[in-house]
């Protein structure tokens, strides 16, 4: 117990004599300089607060404004029309040394230029806010762009020309708009076309012209009250409803991964890779609370929400009988590890100062190292945040509400993240297929007990370095962490680098005390519970089918030859390899981001257009020409992109429908309609990963230095899950997944379909990389 005495700043012991102290300069001293970084942190969250509330304003900025006022009047020239001399006569009457004339004058000079400053800053504020919610741009081409977008684009760049902070932008975003009731009907009725026949689709027709006519317009004015209320009128009801309420296991049903760079390596270590990754991530930490990372920018002038990575550290989901809670704290000084069945608190710090790489190695190295077997009902504890949300939830609150069991699962829900070395090593083989997908699957879901599911993110370890990540779901979206993955990757690459042997460099601090161990006390009780938990995630880890793999013959470089976007090629593609899976078309799930809003997230993409279908079943019929299947593919692509822009500018359809349905469940009113669309399943839920978020590197430089993605679970019991990457110009990665038990999917079929649908369609515009 040598750590534990470290951590006591004085002891004391009851003589004949009286009671000797005995003071640990030691510990005082790191509790001195834990709370002058406490200190800090307050002081660099107060100015980044007041320099967050003035942009795109700044002290300089007010300073000007101050002697531009003084210097006119020394000139004999008031700038403030009498403004100024009736600010003075409004001050308080003079009194003792400073009530000089000249102070009062200077004291209402400054006032008035703080107001013509404070005025100037809420004009360009307001004036930022009305030119971003033009979205006039997104829908011209860029051969095609009219004046009026250049005037825009030229005034956009002029006001946000200052270096932004992280949340700079934030109050200037403009409100998520609600789109009128006939406009989102008129959408859905056309998304459903393709997947009905004429009698279900009058049917539908009478409901949603019933809906629109009777029950919609009651629904719609309190909806429109809030949003004129709430920041965001769909954020806040889709992170409790979609995610937090939901009653079944996070894994596979709502977490996803992200893979690591995988045609390349840096070190086989896997002490060492943990060690530079999780200083990265500290990093990354510091960095988003002192507001030092750039705004995410479209075209790179127009600023995207950042409100999601407030809770991308220190964050945990709180299991409940009713409803989740998500638990953010401000701080975290350690992280939670796992190891062969034992958790271990790992500090970051040593006093103020955050560990090196080369000290993190040596803690991690101790975790491998120890011998020591796990405690009676440890090893599958974890098991219990894989498992259903009730049956943890009324665990937690029996067996972990006090004593050492509480002490440790605080340990673990008030770390800055969850870190588990891995006892499995995996890669990437180009030559052996399975290897991607046995790596995907272990991202996923492990063994059911060795990812703690309900963390913000479990940042995992294997055992020959390769690194990944299992995010939790309900707190952010995937491009907020991909945007920290990629900063990870980046600077563990080119900025901490290896030794020669494969460590990190530096030389480790020996006298730092070891990791902890967490003790439990696991009553037989507890044990069965989490044995129960465990087999519910065993049987729907082993029910998930993953299929990834790296498409090569061509990437985004040779589809633009196609004068398509990407992700519309692909989308098309996966319409084809469906219809030639199971015969059938289906409702398809896009995401596409509304973060050009406040408080955005995400809105569905519909896929599966009266475009697309009419070209899969032209390509099926095999008797057309190709210069009509090309048509018919333009025609297609031109539709998906459309679809995507009016998704991204607040026009889409699944977002407005689910907030009438909640206002409706609010007020007690039914809707056939209503209930009918939020009941039809997705049976293919799809996704495009972003990529390059942050220019850690030139990719055309280092064009091996590429991540696989990631993936999730089959949203449908008898669908596909397919996530794609569009790597750079040359290649493409997927990830297809979908429930042995479905007699109906399999993932590696709808896999080859997909790759046989992409070069039949590139074999229309003849492309391959013979082109390039």
């Amino acid at each position: 117990m040598a750590e534990a005495h470290q951590a006591v700043a004085f002891q004391f012991t009851v003589t004949p004599d009286g009671v000797d102290f005995r003071l640990s300069r030691e510990a005082l001293r790191h509790i001195y300089l834990s709370g002058i970084n406490s200190w800090k942190k307050r002081l660099i969250r107060i100015k980044n607060g007041i320099l967050r509330g003035v942009y795109p304003g700044s002290p300089t900025s007010w300073l000007v404004v101050v002697m531009a006022t003084v210097g006119s009047n020394y000139c004999k020239v008031d700038i403030s029309m009498g403004l100024v001399d009736c600010i003075q006569r409004c001050l308080p009457e003079r009194y003792g040394h400073f009530g000089t004339p000249q102070t009062e004058a200077l004291l209402s000079m400054v006032i008035f230029s703080t107001g013509v400053w404070a005025t100037g800053i809420f004009f360009f504020r307001q004036t930022l806010k009305l030119l971003l919610s033009y979205h006039g741009w997104m829908f011209e081409m860029h051969s095609k762009t009219s004046h009026a977008t250049k005037i825009w684009a030229i005034c956009v760049r002029l006001l946000s020309s200052r270096r932004p902070m992280l949340y700079s932008f934030q109050t200037s975003l403009p409100k998520l708009p609600v789109p009128s009731v006939p406009a989102t009907i008129h959408r859905y009725l056309d998304s459903v076309r393709p997947l009905l026949d004429d009698e279900a689709y009058y049917r539908m027709e009478t409901l949603a012209k019933e809906f629109q006519d009777k029950t919609a317009p009651r629904l719609q004015k309190y909806l429109v009250l809030k949003s004129w209320w709430a920041t965001n009128y769909v954020s806040d009801w889709w992170e409790e409803y979609v995610y937090l309420r939901s009653r079944s296991p996070l894994m596979v049903n709502s977490n996803y991964y992200a893979m690591d760079f995988v045609l390349i390596k840096n070190t086989n270590v896997q002490a060492a890779r943990l060690g530079n990754a999780v200083h990265a991530m500290i990093m990354y930490r510091r960095k988003l609370d002192r507001e030092e990372i750039k705004p995410v920018m479209a075209l790179g002038m127009v600023p995207m929400c950042s409100y999601q990575m407030e809770r991308m550290f220190n964050t945990t989901r709180i299991p409940g009988k009713e409803t989740d809670l998500l638990q953010h704290l401000s701080e975290s000084r350690h992280v939670a590890v796992y190891h062969k069945g034992r958790f271990f608190k790992v500090w970051l710090y040593e006093g103020s100062r955050l560990l090196k790489p080369r000290d993190l190695e040596m803690q991690f190295q101790r975790i491998l190292d120890d011998p020591s077997p796990p405690q009676p009902g440890e090893e599958k504890l974890a098991a219990l945040t894989a498992g259903g949300r009730v049956e943890w939830a009324e665990a937690r609150q029996t067996f972990f509400s006090s004593g050492k069991n509480k002490m440790s699962l605080d340990a673990i829900e008030r770390a800055a993240f969850f870190v588990t070395l891995d006892e499995d090593s995996h890669c990437y083989n180009p030559d052996d297929e399975t290897s991607l997908s046995l790596y995907g699957k272990a991202l996923l879901h492990g063994n059911c007990y060795n990812r703690w599911f309900d963390k913000s993110f479990t940042l995992i370890s294997c055992k020959n370095g390769l690194l990944g990540l299992n995010t939790e779901h309900s707190w952010a979206d995937a491009p907020i962490i991909g945007h920290l993955w990629e900063f990870v990757l980046g600077t563990d690459t080119f900025h901490l680098g290896y030794t020669e042997t494969g460590h990190c460099v530096g030389e480790p601090n020996t006298t730092l005390p070891p990791p902890q161990r967490l003790p439990w006390d696991i009553p037989e009780q507890c044990r069965e519970a989490i044995e129960n938990s465990y087999q519910v995630a065993k049987a729907l880890a082993d029910d998930v089918e993953l299929y990834c793999f790296q498409f090569l013959p061509f990437g985004k470089g040779l589809i633009k030859k196609c004068r398509t976007s990407p992700d519309a090629f692909v989308q098309i593609a996966l319409q084809l390899a469906h219809f030639r899976d199971k015969g059938k078309f289906c409702l398809t799930y896009e995401a596409s981001m509304t973060r050009m809003f406040r408080e955005g997230r995400t809105e569905t993409v519909r896929s599966c257009t009266n475009e697309s279908t009419a070209f899969v079943q032209a390509m099926m019929k095999g008797s057309h020409k190709k210069q009509d299947l090309q048509d018919l593919f333009r025609k297609a692509s031109e539709k998906h992109q459309n679809m995507y822009r009016l998704a991204m500018t607040g026009a889409g359809i699944d977002r407005h429908l689910f907030c009438l349905y909640i206002v409706s469940k609010y007020l007690g009113v039914s809707s056939p309609f209503l209930a009918e669309v939020l009941a039809e399943p997705w049976s293919l839920s799809t996704s495009q990963i972003p990529q390059f978020q942050i220019c850690m590197f030139d990719p055309k430089q280092y064009p091996n230095h590429l991540g696989a993605g990631g993936g999730f679970g089959p949203v449908a019991d008898d669908g596909y899950g397919v996530s794609y990457m569009i790597a750079g110009e040359n290649t493409m990665f997927f990830h297809i997944s979908s429930k042995y038990s479905s007699s109906e999917t399999n993932a590696q079929r709808f896999g080859n379909h997909i790759r046989q649908a992409l070069l039949d369609i590139a074999e229309l515009f003849k492309i391959s990389k013979t082109d390039s």
